[in-house]
């Protein structure tokens, strides 16, 4: 299984992690100087959520966070509401 999101295809991004030293400058130092940069993985925070499909059935996906706060998907409803009895 890759780490990408089943919904919008966010995946893996490569960048830099820079390393520095030093005291800043507005803090009475001479200032921060980079002492090394690498390479690194920025991996998307999937979550395996169990999603109702169109059709109705159910389905176990991988979706990144953004997707679930947005509602690209919806959810499986575990439970059905509380409902008070009727008089």
């Amino acid at each position: 299984m890759s780490r990408v999101c089943e919904v919008c295809g966010k995946g893996t991004q490569v960048g830099n992690a820079v390393e520095t030293r030093g005291k800043a400058k507005y803090l009475g130092g001479v200032g921060t100087k980079v002492t090394g940069i690498t390479r690194r993985k920025f991996k998307p925070n999937l979550q395996r959520v169990k999603v109702s499909t169109q059709n109705g059935t159910h389905k176990t996906m991988c979706v990144c966070t953004r997707c679930l706060r947005n509602g690209a998907v919806r959810k499986v409803v575990r439970q059905k509401p509380f409902k008070l009895p009727a008089k």
